[in-house]
């Protein structure tokens, strides 16, 4: 649509049944307000196109922490904070500019992969455009003007959204939408790996693409077993809780890499790559001799993966019965996992602040016995905890932890039914 007819259609509520499908019917006028100003912009930068609005979402890890680099299982879902573009065709380059980043043109003519792109936003978007090529799939340019209000650094996948992003737009715009969400999430996954040269697994982008819950199982890496769950989460009388704790991640990648490095060095103890195939009978049998190889921090780390993986199984379960109960007992057992056997709630090499655990505390006095459920989020060590907390406590919840760790620290959020869309 022209600029014209888009911003009289958004202003006469004909995009309100959409933007609240995307959104969970949270904040529209704020969201309406959000797209106007993207739509002002684009419009001054590229002229009068013919645009439309793409939306693509964070997503929060439900279970499964630290599950898919060892080929795991996980469930994650897709989440209503999410990387918005207004955007039109262009036939040679892709022009994306980024509120508050600055973003090189990318000519799709040239996509040879670049070491000094490595960690950018050029070397995704390039990567993406070199594996659409690769796998027989039609690319084009486009220019857009984009907005993101998924969290940084709080295990939301704000790369992995805005990865989901440029795949979605580039499968309306040139390929009629014949590529799968679990394809996109894939293609995504290839870019991040290779052109941006971080050895990311698959949950991001998955959970970005899919939408609602989704459990991924990753036995086989080329075809992980995908099953989105529609579970009706608004309709549950619960409220999921991110908590920003400020904690620092600097200088903590040595300690996310020892994570899956001392898993690996268990499951090679049984002449295995990873841990998938090793049970929980073979760890507790052969706990003294694998003790002579090891550290007692990787048998408490490879149980922790033996049990959480199987987790997701009676998680995903629950929620398929209806059965809140055994799904928030789940949460509690994977965030009591993740501390004491995983041991990611704090760094050893910093042990007087320990702002994750004291936030799953305080949780923990708040929720207890009150159908509530708290636990790490994403990697750990510092950033973010996750809690369920019914209708009733929410008010008392968030303005405990918003006293103690800031203003704004609690940020509620609803599960998004869809992956990457588009609006209009």
């Amino acid at each position: 649509m022209k600029k014209r007819v888009l911003k009289e259609y958004i202003l006469n509520n004909k995009l309100d049944q959409e933007i609240n499908y995307i959104n969970c019917g949270k904040n529209l006028e704020i969201e309406k307000k959000r797209y106007l100003n993207l739509l002002e912009k684009a419009y001054s930068s590229f002229g009068d196109q013919d645009f439309k609005i793409y939306s693509a979402p964070g997503r929060s890890e439900i279970g499964g922490n630290h599950t898919d680099h060892q080929q795991g299982r996980v469930l994650a879902a897709a989440v209503n904070m999410d990387v918005v573009a207004v955007t039109c065709e262009d036939k040679d380059f892709v022009e994306f500019i980024s509120e508050g980043y600055k973003i090189e043109k990318i000519a799709i003519n040239d996509l040879t992969l670049r070491e000094a792109e490595f960690n950018t936003s050029e070397s995704l978007i390039r990567g993406i455009l070199a594996k659409f090529k690769l796998s027989g799939y039609e690319i084009g340019g486009f220019k857009c003007y984009s907005n993101s209000n998924v969290l940084r650094g709080s295990g939301i996948s704000s790369s992995a959204a805005f990865e989901v992003l440029v795949a979605t737009i580039l499968n309306d715009l040139y390929n009629d939408n014949k590529i799968s969400p679990i394809e996109i999430a894939q293609i995504s996954q290839y870019a991040e790996n290779v052109y941006f040269n971080k050895p990311s697994g698959l949950l991001d982008q998955m959970g970005c693409s899919v939408g609602n819950f989704v459990a991924i199982d990753f036995r086989d890496l080329k075809t992980p077993i995908v099953e989105k769950i529609n579970f009706d989460f608004a309709n549950s009388g619960l409220n999921l809780v991110l908590v920003d704790t400020k904690g620092d991640h600097a200088e903590l990648s040595d300690e996310y890499g020892m994570m899956p490095k001392e898993m690996k060095e268990v499951a090679n103890y049984f002449n295995k790559d990873v841990l998938l195939d090793v049970t929980l009978e073979d760890v507790i049998s052969n706990t003294k001799n694998i003790r002579k190889v090891t550290s007692d921090r990787a048998i408490l780390r490879a149980i922790h993966f033996i049990n959480e993986t199987a987790r997701v199984v009676t998680e995903v379960n629950a929620l398929k019965n209806n059965n809140i109960d055994e799904f928030l007992n789940c949460v509690i057992e994977s965030g009591y996992s993740s501390y004491m056997y995983l041991q990611n709630v704090y760094s050893p090499n910093d042990y007087l602040n320990q702002e994750l655990s004291l936030a799953l505390c305080i949780s923990e006095q708040l929720l207890k016995g009150k159908r509530g459920a708290y636990r790490v989020h994403g990697g750990g060590l510092a950033g973010t905890i996750q809690a369920f907390v019914p209708d009733e406590l929410l008010n008392e919840y968030t303005s405990t932890l918003d006293s103690i760790f800031g203003e704004g620290s609690c940020k509620i959020i609803s599960i998004r039914p869809v992956g990457g869309y588009r609006l209009v």
